[in-house]
């Protein structure tokens, strides 16, 4: 596969992970030892589920980031490939790839570690800004205050997902991100940690600070979205939730590709609860169905 990078339509920035997804009967305790009844290994981090969910449904997007030089460095890079993302600025470096130890539960809920190795070593550089320069859209997700802060200034359109670290800084030390931003995705407990608010209030004053589209993520209620016009809701759809890791990447990754396609407010919020809705019942972050599969 060659990389062409002229008609790029979305540049996503953030983690890549490989993710070890165990279903667990229970979480443990202190000294405990629980069997894992299921594991599944697969490619993870906010960034690449975004960009592989956005390329299952058609969007031409590259991956900006950075894995290690070893084993799962190169399992990162023949997925991307597999799945049709570009990988141009998916960089090894002289790190271990980063890793996440995911622990499921039977009601969906996650216990989750980390070891960030070669994503705590991002710098931008640039052919990365280049990079960003060609798309039309930048997502960023799941990266640190400095590099969010260098790489929107250069987006032509800014979208990010601060997640619960970013989002933890508040508003006042994020501010000039979030006046270059366009679309901001967040869950109810992210607003709250951003601005200090109930997450209706703090999607408000988001908008109040320029912002045109506050998505909020509400879990198994669907999904808002806050504009200067006022407020959309969007109802998900009833699933039996085995997995929720990479939901939120998955609604981003909707949300996105209705938007880029010009499609109405209430369009990109349903695209959204569909992608978010099909991958959470099955272990692994990306499991989006492609085009074929969703009419889209």
């Amino acid at each position: 596969m060659v990389d062409d990078s002229t008609s790029l339509e979305v540049a996503a920035l953030g983690t890549c992970n490989i993710d070890f997804i165990m279903k667990v009967p229970r979480f443990s305790v202190a000294d405990d030892e629980v069997d894992v009844e299921e594991m599944a290994i697969s490619l993870g981090g906010s960034a690449s589920n975004f960009a592989v969910g956005l390329s299952r449904v058609g969007v031409n997007v590259g991956i900006i980031a950075r894995v290690g030089s070893d084993q799962y460095g190169e399992f990162a890079t023949r997925k991307f490939k597999m799945e049709g993302v570009k990988t141009q600025r998916l960089l090894k470096i002289q790190e271990s790839t980063g890793l996440a130890f995911i622990a499921v539960d039977q009601n969906g809920e996650r216990s989750i570690y980390t070891s960030m190795g070669a994503n705590a070593k991002f710098k931008l550089e640039k052919e990365d800004i280049k990079y960003i320069k060609t798309s039309k859209i930048l997502h960023i997700t799941g990266m640190y205050h400095e590099v969010v802060d260098e790489a929107s200034k250069f987006a032509k359109l800014l979208s990010i997902n601060p997640g619960t670290a970013l989002s933890s800084y508040g508003i006042e030390s994020l501010h000039n991100i979030i006046k270059r931003a366009h679309i901001i995705f967040l869950n109810k407990k992210e607003v709250s940690l951003l601005t200090r608010e109930d997450y209706n209030k703090g999607a408000q004053t988001l908008v109040d600070m320029g912002v045109p589209n506050v998505v909020v993520t509400c879990g198994r209620k669907g999904a808002n979205l806050y504009t200067p016009d006022g407020m959309i809701h969007s109802p998900s759809a009833e699933v039996k939730s085995l997995d929720t890791t990479g939901a939120g990447d998955a609604f981003a990754a909707g949300f996105i590709a209705s938007f880029i396609k010009n499609k109405e407010a209430e369009k990109c919020l349903q695209m959204g609860n569909l992608l978010a809705s099909s991958c959470v019942n099955k272990l692994g972050s990306i499991d989006v169905p492609r085009t074929d599969n969703l009419g889209f």
